[in-house]
Parts: structure tokens; sequence; C-alpha cells
């Protein structure tokens, strides 16, 4: 079954985090995959996802907690890091639809997890960083994280901030103002 062209992944991303330098041997793992699908045809947000990653070489500091709102305990129920790429690929096709997110960590973050962990990275070529085209399309000097650029365009911030599949929904109603002001780019 071929999906329409129209439709886009938005993906965000939280991953361990400390403040300060991570513990000896730990390393930044994804602990959620955000992800909510965009009509851009029809201008809308038709589905959210959120997917829960067991880290395998760190763990949920206090720091990461208070600023995602994910524990170890919570992480521990999710999937393996292969696992959760297998749900990309076949539940979101990513394959081959084009994918965004606010910026370009989520693709480094990807991109070095699946080199580190041989597991085939997940999405296909078609990337657009939306931070970039949302800062063109408004013409600022620098770049805003996602919380500001929701307020510059005049948007509430639904969920929580650093929840990647509230993150995920947030930057889709950005790249759908963008889309509806034809600054987002054509396939």
């Amino acid at each position: 079954m071929n999906m329409p062209r129209t439709q886009l992944n938005v993906v965000d991303v939280e991953a361990t985090c400390w403040e300060g330098q991570p513990p000896p041997g730990a390393v930044s793992e994804i602990i959620e995959i955000g992800l909510t699908v965009v009509d851009l045809e029809r201008r809308e947000r038709i589905a959210k996802h959120r997917v829960l990653v067991r880290p395998r070489r760190s763990r949920v500091s206090e720091f990461c907690t208070e600023l995602t709102g994910l524990t170890q305990e919570e992480v521990d129920t999710g999937v393996e890091f292969a696992e959760a790429c297998r749900i990309l690929l076949d539940e979101h096709r990513s394959d081959s639809r084009p994918w965004a997110s606010w910026g370009d960590y989520d693709r480094h973050q990807f991109e070095r997890q699946c080199k580190a962990t041989g597991v085939r990275y997940p999405f296909g070529r078609r990337h657009t960083n939306v931070k970039r085209v949302f800062t063109e399309a408004r013409g600022l000097r620098r770049r805003p994280g996602m919380a500001e650029a929701l307020e510059i365009a005049g948007f509430p911030l639904e969920g929580r901030h650093h929840s990647g599949a509230d993150d995920a929904w947030n930057i889709a109603s950005l790249v759908i103002d963008l889309a509806e002001k034809g600054a987002w780019p054509e396939d």
C-alpha cells in the first residue's frame, strides 16, 4: 500500500542527559521517540505516536527526569533501540516517507546510535530541518528554540516541553503554519 506523498513524519527524540558531564562509561541514548504524522495537503496533524526506548549504556538521571518527566522505571518498560527502529520502518514507513525535526539534533542522535549499535538507520534521505525553514521564512537573525518559535507564531505550547510526543505535535503545528504560508519546501 502506497502512502500519499503528502504525509510527513515529524520526529522529536528525548535522550539520556546529565547536568554537566555524563558518568564514566555512559553515553547519551534515545529514551523516547515522539512522532506526529502530518498531512501536508489537508494541513492537519493526523496521528500522534510515542515509543519508549530502554537505554543500554546509561541511566536516566535526576536532571533528565526533571527535564523530560521520564523516569528510569518508565523507560525500563520500553523496547530495545533496534525494535524502536523496526517500529518506525514498519508502522510509519520512515525509510520512504519524508521526515522533519526541529534542528539536526534528532537526525544526528539517530545516526550516532545506529552506528554505535549496528542497527539499520530507519530514515530515508528526505529530512527537513524545521528550525532552519522557520528562521528563514520569518527573516530571523538567530534560530529560536521550539517553545520560542511557537510564541513567535502565536501558538500555545501543547503538553509538556521536552516530551518527545508533545514536542513532535507542537513542531507539526509549525510545519503546517509554514505550509499554509507557502514556506514549506517542496518534496
